[in-house]
Formats: C-alpha cells, structure tokens, sequence
C-alpha cells in the first residue's frame, strides 16, 4: 500500500522557487514541483495566466481574513482542494480522530 505514496517520481517533490509579484513587490514562492503543476492546471482551466491566478487567490485571502501567514501553504491546500473535486477538506476535530 505505501509503495503508492514513497515510490512517488523524486522530480514530483523536487522544491522549486518562482518569483512573482504581488502588489508592486516580488516575493519569492517554494514549492514542491507537483504543485507548481497542478497550479499551473488550475489556472489554464480557469483561463489565467498563474501569475494572474496567484495573484487573485492571495488578494481573496487577504480580503477575507486581513492576513496571509503562509501563502506557500495555502496554495498547497489550494491544490488539495482541487483535486477533491473542488470540495474543501475539513480537519477532523481531535476528539473525532481518537475514536
């Protein structure tokens, strides 16, 4: 069963460091390179171009919340929640994971 996950291609979680810019400032985003790939997907599906994409997924978070503490993160869960079929995933509660 694990050999699913670990025998994952190394290019797949290679670390890869893009520039962009957000608001007039370039800031520099890691990721692993499946990421990267699947944003990219996300954004051709949307018609974007990534930078577009990233630039509008950190401006909605912003308004929605006033902070952005770790965008590397939220694109992370960004793609999760992509390839969940646009579903969100919600953390189960400590309680429920003890049962």
């Amino acid at each position: 069963m694990c050999e699913l996950y670990s025998g994952t291609e190394a290019a797949l979680f290679e670390i890869k460091t893009r520039s962009i810019r957000l608001d007039g400032h370039v800031t520099s985003i890691r990721l692993e390179a499946v990421f990267w790939q699947i944003l990219n997907q996300i954004a051709e599906e949307a018609n974007l171009k990534l930078s577009t994409f990233l630039t509008r997924v950190y401006h909605e978070r912003l308004d929605a919340t006033g902070d952005i503490s770790n965008f590397s993160s939220l694109l992370r869960v960004a793609c999760t929640t992509y390839l969940n079929n646009q579903q969100r995933i919600a953390l189960k509660s400590a309680l429920t994971e003890a049962m």
